[in-house]
Order: structure tokens, then sequence, then C-alpha cells
């Protein structure tokens, strides 16, 4: 059989699936292209709704006493939604292939912003760059360009992997630099999220384990003196094993979130009926939104939220197990850990499972940064996904 006819012979195939599209370009085939996981849409599309909802139900009291408007948050809120929709949109359309010649320009200059960050004189924490009345978080542009570069790097070195001189040490080195530049923000939880991440990228690329339990070794001390040597570290995890002895001071915000929870029942007080957003809880709707969305949708609600979340755990695991290269494959894998390991991160931090930590909840915590980027990750996954 001919080239023409092999050419047919596949033409009439994609044909006959229906929607997806097949196109040819110079040398070998292109991708085949399918249709999007529109179930992983619909889910992170509710998500986004239902946060843009539960921020206003959250912030109104606050806005309206602090700024004399109810609907400040909700208005930048929705700003940052629209935005991160459009870019996410976009990026489906972009072949994810291509972004790997760019993941060593994007590595640098994300590098660069979180050296200028720390330059910047706000005070002891240095995490926002501001541009009127919008701020940017750089440390969440670092995750994603962090990732992309892993997953270009493993798929390049191969079986180099191996050695680990050759092959790991840069990736840990250029690694080991990012989470120092996050860590001395000061931002314990993310260095903590990302290295999770990097490891589970690591050993799903092929790194020996040997090599991969020596690092989560080295790690222990380190995390060690991360939380016990810093006073106000140390305070939350004393806090976190009784937060009611001091339900007043250091133990306050988790007391508050639990009773939050705790009073809405199976089926919730109602949405916009929450007492805790009156004052008792501090910032109701950034990190501990969760205690929020438990209190006026009951248990039913955050349930619900949860299983949404295993979903996305589950699709986009699914679309890295099925992706046609091994690029696709850990940059697929990385998105995915990294938005279930934030969400596992922050659900337990409110329902006092770990102590208390700054991590936004995606797609429904207030923060434009955490949820441009969070979207634009989706589009990284959802384009992969036509590809499978």
């Amino acid at each position: 059989m001919g080239k023409r006819d092999l050419r047919t012979q596949k033409r009439r195939f994609v044909k006959g699936v229906g929607s997806p599209r097949y196109k040819m370009n110079k040398g070998p085939y292109a991708p085949e292209y399918h249709r999007s996981d529109i179930f992983l849409l619909s889910v992170v599309l509710f998500l986004v709704f239902t946060g843009v909802v539960m921020i206003f139900s959250a912030s109104a009291v606050v806005s309206h006493e602090k700024f004399d408007s109810s609907y400040l948050f909700l208005t930048k809120q929705l700003i940052w939604t629209v935005m991160g929709v459009f870019l996410m949109l976009a990026l489906v359309r972009v072949d994810y292939n291509k972004l790997q010649k760019f993941s060593r320009p994007l590595m640098v200059f994300s590098l660069s912003l979180l050296v200028l960050v720390l330059l910047i004189d706000r005070g002891e924490i240095k995490r926002w760059l501001k541009f009127g009345m919008l701020s940017f978080q750089p440390s969440e542009m670092a995750k994603f360009c962090l990732i992309l570069y892993v997953a270009d790097v493993l798929d390049r070195k191969g079986s180099k992997l191996q050695d680990l001189k050759r092959g790991l040490l840069p990736v840990l080195i250029l690694t080991a630099i990012f989470l120092m530049l996050i860590y001395v923000e000061p931002d314990l939880g993310t260095v903590v999220i990302l290295g999770l991440v990097i490891l589970a990228m690591l050993f799903m690329g092929g790194v020996r384990l040997s090599h991969l339990l020596s690092l989560l070794l080295l790690s222990v001390p380190l995390l060690y003196f991360a939380t016990f040597h810093v006073g106000y570290r140390r305070e939350r995890i004393l806090t976190f094993l009784n937060p009611w002895a001091d339900a007043r001071r250091i133990g306050y915000q988790l007391v508050q979130a639990l009773l939050a929870l705790g009073s809405g029942g199976l089926f919730g007080e109602g949405l916009g009926a929450s007492k805790a957003k009156l004052f008792f809880l501090p910032e109701p709707y950034t990190d501990f939104i969760f205690s929020i969305i438990g209190e006026e949708l009951g248990f039913l609600g955050a349930s619900l939220i949860v299983f949404l979340f295993v979903i996305i755990a589950w699709r986009g695991l699914r679309i890295a197990t099925r992706a046609p290269n091994q690029f696709g494959n850990l940059l697929a894998a990385g998105i995915t850990f990294l938005i279930t390991f934030q969400a596992v991160l922050n659900i337990s931090i409110v329902t006092a499972c770990l102590p208390t930590k700054g991590i936004t909840l995606p797609f429904l915590s207030y923060g434009g940064s955490s949820l441009v980027f969070s979207l634009m990750g989706m589009g990284i996954l959802l384009n992969i996904s036509r590809q499978t």
C-alpha cells in the first residue's frame, strides 16, 4: 500500500469517528485532535462560578464596612475570572508541544520575578508585585513555569535520569533555587506543595527510587528546622494540637472556622446566611472560604466541593496516562498534582487536620493570581486531552 493510500485510509477513519479532526502538515502526520474533556471543563467552570458566588457572600459585609461598597471584592474577582477563562480557552487551542520550547525562557522570567519581589521593600512579607489597584503574586506563576520546565527536562534526558550527576542533579539544583526564593518570601506552604509535585513528577519520569528516598530523608531535617525553629510556625503547630487552649488569640481563626463548619449541619444555614463572616472569622473569603461553604451549604455542599476535586484528580490523571508522549504525560500529571495537592492541603487546614497555613483553595478562594494561573493550567490540561 502506497503513501497516498495510507493517507486516504487515515482520513476515512477519522471522518468515520465524527467530531475528531485530522490535519496534515509537512513530514509525518500531525497530532490527531479530538474534542476537549468537556466533563473536566464543566467541573472547573462550576467551581469557578461557585467561587464567585461564595466570595460575594463572604466578602459583601466586610467590603461595605472597609470600602463603603459591597461589590469591591466581587468586581475584582470577576475581572480575574474573565481574564482567566479567556486565557484557559486560548490555551485549549494551542498545541501543548509548542510550549516545550518556551520552558527555559519562562523559567528565567519567573525566576527573575521571584528575585524582583524580594528586592522591593514591602515589609516582612514580600509576595506581591502591585500594579495600581491590582496585585500579582510571582510564586503562582513560578509553580506552573517550574512544572513546565521539569516536564521538559525529564522528557529530554530520558535514561540519563538514572545518573545522579548528569541527569538528576541539574533538575534538583534549579528546583532548590525556586523553592528557596519562595521560602524567603516567606511561603512555606507553597514550598511543601511544589516540592511534593516535583517529587511525584520525578517518580513518573523514571528517577531511581533510591534517589527519591534520599531526597525525602534529606528534606525531613530541613522541614523540621523551617517549622520548629521559626517562632510563629512553632506556635501554629502547638495551637493545632489544641486550638481551644488559646481560642481568643493564636487559635482564634481555626476555632471560628470549626464553629462555622459545625453550625452548617447537613443542609447549611442557607446562601448568604453565614454568621462567621460577620467579623468573627478573619478574611473569610480567602484561605478559609471552605468554612463559609460548609456553614451556608452544609455538609452536603462541602462534600460536593470535595467530590468535584476528586473528579479533577481522576480526569487529570486519566489525561496524563493517555497523553501521546512523555512530555504531555509529565505536564498533565504535574498540573493535576498541583491543583489536587493544594485543594487537599487547604481543606485539611480548614478542618483542623493540619496546622494553619495560608493556602488558597483553587478556583474558589479570592485572589487573581491563583485563579488565573490555575485556569491557564486547566487550559493546558484540556489541550492535552484533545490529543489523547
